[in-house]
């Protein structure tokens, strides 16, 4: 789950990370009030949970209040990668001496959280990671939950070289780790941590995931999600119990397990075919799993093809044939199925199934290439 900058900067703000002062605004008049206080200049920066919101226009520095509504109304009159601005963050605009780049995150090959840190920080860091990548330096936390500032304080002195800087980096990465451990985190980023005019170390822009598989620890992190980014389709499935991502092609799977349905799309794309989703519909024999798995699926107008996919171990076959046929005959679909099913009471499934007049076949690569001659 992502949030806006604006409440990444309210979480910051409580962990006692040094932020630039501002406040969100709708409406012109709110942001005149909010410069009022602030004092000019001000930054304008549009609220989407999108990256390239600088090069899209959606960040404005404004010295007066006559350039304030100008701008103001010219953001909000953007869409930046399809989404419209609602919100607008009025901050103060610093006097940027120096930037640098801070997060944590994890490494899933690693298994462990690092702290990426570079002094090349602001709008270019993807570019500088791929053309400097010595630039990039990580610090393992070795499976921590706090900061090791023994070695932390030995490698920090390749990103921050004055000494007095890099003492003051050091209470705002525990706060940051602090963070990303308590609130189920998947990403503390900020970019750029700058030095202003005055010396001062400040989080000028900031930006938190979450897991969305911990969120049920943090009704207070839930409450800051912005319905208008969800997909509905996957907040359905994961109501209903199914593990869903919607993808781009037009075979739509249902699969149990989601090691057999990373190899069923690995499959579908080896056999020339493009998967329009992964459904992991679990280990229950719910029937009812079939019938919302399917509901979803269907609302794809791209899907060609339905692929379902089952090897029955705690699943029951025929508990998925019956909820197969209940689906048919409510939702009444005309986009042909394909069946490979195996496993326990695979034989009562089959029969089920051909007492219907559907097909079954006997192994996945052909059903697969069936899905993807169907689609085609």
């Amino acid at each position: 789950m992502n949030i806006h900058e604006y409440q990444a900067i309210g979480l910051f703000r409580a962990a006692g990370i040094p932020v630039s002062s501002g406040d969100v605004a709708v409406t012109s008049d709110e942001a005149k009030k909010i410069a009022g206080r602030l004092g000019f200049p001000v930054v304008l920066k549009a609220q989407v949970l999108t990256g390239g919101r600088g090069k899209a226009g959606g960040i404005k520095v404004v010295k007066d209040e006559r350039e304030l509504v100008k701008q103001f109304t010219a953001i909000k009159n953007l869409t930046i990668k399809g989404y419209a601005v609602e919100r607008i963050f009025v901050v103060k605009a610093l006097d940027i001496r120096k930037e640098f780049y801070l997060a944590i995150t994890v490494d899933a090959v690693k298994g462990d959280a690092v702290v990426i840190a570079s002094s090349a920080g602001g709008v270019d860091i993807e570019e500088t990671a791929k053309t400097e990548p010595e630039q990039i330096h990580k610090f393992y936390l070795e499976r921590n939950a706090q900061l090791d500032m023994k070695r932390w304080s030995g490698f920090r002195k390749k990103i921050f070289k004055d000494e007095k800087m890099g003492k003051e980096v050091d209470p705002v990465l525990q706060a940051m780790v602090k963070l990303f451990f308590e609130k189920d985190c998947s990403l503390v980023e900020i970019n750029p941590l700058v030095i202003d005019g005055q010396g001062k170390l400040i989080a000028a822009d900031a930006k938190v995931n979450f897991d969305d598989n911990a969120l049920f620890r943090h009704p207070d992190i839930q409450d800051l999600r912005d319905m208008k980014y969800e997909d509905t389709d996957e907040l359905e499935a994961k109501e209903n119990g199914l593990s869903f991502v919607k993808l781009d092609g037009k075979v739509g799977c249902i699969v149990n397990g989601a090691g057999l349905a990373m190899a069923t799309l690995d499959v579908i794309k080896l056999l020339g075919g493009e998967p329009a989703n992964f459904l992991d519909v679990g280990g229950s024999s719910n029937p009812e799993k079939v019938l919302n798995a399917l509901k979803i699926i269907l609302r794809n107008k791209k899907t060609k093809s339905i692929l379902i996919n089952i090897f029955g171990g705690i699943t029951r076959c025929d508990d998925i044939a019956n909820g197969l046929l209940e689906a048919r005959k409510q939702l009444k679909f005309d986009i042909p199925l394909v069946v490979r099913l195996t496993g326990t009471n695979e034989k009562e499934a089959k029969e089920i199934l051909a007492r219907a007049g559907v097909s079954t076949f006997p192994t996945m690569r052909e059903g697969v290439q069936q899905a993807v001659k169907l689609a085609k």
